[in-house]
């Protein structure tokens, strides 16, 4: 049975990824992004319907739900909460250095984790809340987090702490209607912007290195385990952070 799937932040990478296992089961995906020509080259490429929206503006995420119903109409049965990174290497080198004095630092702090928790954390939360009343019975909430949470990701990491302390609670919340959330923590996964040009070769050689199976995560990792939970098979599966880092980060 063909499904109703919204994917956020899915221009390239994970997102992109994630569309394009959706869409080869033929489901019908749409898939947002902030820029549009970028947005446009991927809908083409996967097979899917754009929408321009930053998903932390509630004015743009109000405008995508009201698009939804010319696209997949009334129900939604898949919402993954793709959108995010981290905002940091998006300054320039030394910005937000809390180790400087004055309010001006203060404020450049300040500034720089508000613009975390908006990209990784409230973006999920005012997309889910704008969507929540079409979800339909049998549906699904999945986020993606990060390995940082775990491992002193600083603002980045926080956010998606809270990522995952918000998703236990959406969990309990959307339970009764038939709808599971979870939560898919990344490791390093290449073939992404997600560290637009900072990684250099020693940190991408160490971040293998602490895999238990000695590769870089791939997008089609994540994909595949997202397309699992949102599965019939994965019925009884909510309220978790199940982690794909290849052993970087182990639970028990």
């Amino acid at each position: 049975m063909t499904r109703n799937v919204l994917i956020t932040g899915a221009s390239n990478g994970i997102g992109r990824a994630t569309a394009a296992r959706f869409a080869g089961e033929g489901d019908t995906v749409v898939i947002t992004g902030r820029n549009p020509d970028r947005l446009a080259a991927a809908a083409a490429e996967v097979g899917a319907k754009g929408i321009v929206c930053d998903a932390a503006d509630p004015g743009q995420v109000g405008e995508l739900c009201a698009s939804l119903d010319g696209l997949v109409g009334p129900a939604l049965d898949v919402l993954v909460n793709n959108a995010g990174g981290n905002t940091d290497f998006g300054q320039a080198e030394g910005d937000g250095d809390p180790s400087r004095d004055g309010r001006a630092d203060l404020e450049r702090l300040a500034a720089s984790w508000r613009a975390n928790l908006d990209a990784n954390l409230v973006s999920a939360v005012l997309t889910t809340h704008a969507v929540a009343g079409r979800l339909a019975s049998g549906g699904s909430v999945i986020s993606i987090g990060t390995i940082g949470a775990e491992r002193g990701g600083g603002s980045y990491g926080a956010a998606k702490a809270g990522l995952a302390a918000w998703n236990a609670f959406l969990s309990a919340d959307i339970g009764p209607r038939g709808i599971t959330a979870n939560v898919v923590s990344a490791g390093y996964i290449e073939g992404t912007e997600f560290f637009r040009g900072r990684l250099t070769q020693q940190r991408r050689e160490a971040l293998i290195a602490a895999t238990h199976d000695k590769r870089p995560g791939d997008p089609a990792d994540i994909a595949a385990l997202v397309h699992f939970l949102a599965s019939p098979g994965a019925r009884h599966i909510t309220g978790q952070t199940i982690h794909v880092n290849g052993g970087a980060f182990t639970t028990r």
